[in-house]
């Protein structure tokens, strides 16, 4: 397997003991760049906490140790444990007892153990900050600074961010010393494997248009993205309501609720995961074949991000935007940054914008009977849901 450029150009330096600031996306394999070199100085000999790796969300802690325990399974003396918000602290508590060498954490639950005085992370060498600009949109700063804190100066940090806003590269002045500094481009799955597609619609139209979008593509797998956990909710019980098997995904969900969804989901039990960005952030799931945009994402490297859970390990896959009339400057900014122009189609509910003139509409509100909306029995008609691909 060949290293990819992120693991090429930070591993050598990393093995060195020095200080990182990568700026690297998604899919660029920055993951296995931390990681490799962690394994390779961790000394198994000794009980305690040597390396800890901090993640903005629960998926992605779990991603990592997954990856982590893969690399280690014929290792029985490294011994790794996630640490994240939703699990039992009680058995947190118990294993940090034992022998560990690696920790993976989000940031709530790592400091709750530090106040409890549950973890001991005086021995801790080698510090990784991985999305530190999520971490940064979730408002984890001072969280980090705290932990950040509480470590010996005597470590190796490394900085791992798709962006690198004025705050991030604060923290790295700060806290490391004579950083490297590494920026690698993110691989262009957006054009070379996945098809993308952009279907003009309305706010009012957007469940109809989805429906029939699935009707239409009959997807295996889709996980389909809303802009608010809200937003995420309704439209989840409303495809339930439509008798399509879909599941909701966001950051008020208990975290057994968030792997019961997530198992059901890879085991295909359920065909449509409702996400919002944040929690679907780490998902890696083979098989996704459809990914739709029921709220366009407000940043070229979020529509990267959601785009690429389609078309994986050399599969292709379809990416279909829905965009209303206000969302034109968003599709536009993506359009650029991506450099390609989206195909766009037509489906029932929606004909191309300003293909009506407002006089033609205002001609045609005029022109319908009051009683329109009424069947020959005089009772008001039922709009007929969509039929469902799938049966509970």
């Amino acid at each position: 397997m060949e290293p990819t450029p992120i693991q090429e150009r930070a591993i050598p330096p990393l093995l060195e003991g020095r200080d990182m600031v990568a700026q690297a996306k998604t899919g660029t394999g920055k993951t296995f760049a931390f990681i490799l070199p962690i394994l390779e100085k961790v000394n198994a000999e000794s009980p305690h906490i040597q390396a800890l790796i901090i993640t903005p969300t629960r998926e992605l802690a779990i991603q990592i140790t997954t990856e982590l325990k893969k690399l280690t399974e014929k290792l029985d003396n490294i011994h790794v444990l996630a640490v994240y918000g939703g699990q039992d602290v009680e058995q947190q508590m118990r294993k940090l007892k034992g022998a560990m060498h690696i920790v993976v954490a989000t940031p709530g639950r790592l400091l709750d153990h530090m106040r409890r005085h549950t973890i001991d992370l005086s021995h801790v060498r080698m510090l990784v900050l991985d999305e530190a600009d999520q971490m940064l949109h979730m408002g984890f700063l001072p969280e980090i600074e705290d932990i950040i804190g509480a470590l010996s100066v005597n470590r190796q940090t490394m900085l791992f961010s798709a962006t690198m806003p004025k705050q991030i590269r604060s923290i790295a002045n700060k806290y490391m010393k004579n950083p490297i500094d590494i920026q690698v481009k993110s691989p262009r799955i957006t054009v070379d494997d996945i098809k993308q597609l952009v279907i003009e619609t309305t706010d009012r139209a957007k469940q109809e248009t989805l429906c029939e979008l699935i009707n239409q593509y009959r997807p295996f797998l889709a996980i389909i993205f809303c802009r608010t956990k809200r937003r995420a909710s309704k439209l989840n019980n409303a495809l339930k309501e439509r008798g399509y098997l879909a599941e909701e995904l966001h950051g008020d969900l208990s975290q057994a609720k968030r792997e019961k969804v997530m198992k059901q989901f890879r085991d295909a039990k359920i065909q449509l995961l409702v996400a919002t960005d944040v929690a679907a952030r780490g998902i890696d799931v083979e098989g996704v074949t459809h990914v739709f945009n029921y709220d366009i994402p407000e940043d070229v490297e979020s529509y990267i991000h959601r785009i690429g859970r389609t078309g994986r390990a050399g599969g292709t896959g379809l990416a279909l935007t829905l965009v209303a009339p206000k969302d034109r400057s968003y599709l536009e900014m993506i359009e650029k940054g991506i450099h390609l122009k989206i195909e766009k189609i037509l489906t029932k509910q929606k004909k191309p914008f300003n293909s009506h003139s407002t006089e033609q509409r205002n001609r045609r509100k005029k022109s319908i009977p009051s009683n329109e909306k009424r069947n020959s029995s005089g009772h008001k008609g039922k709009r007929k849901k969509s039929k469902s691909p799938y049966k509970r």
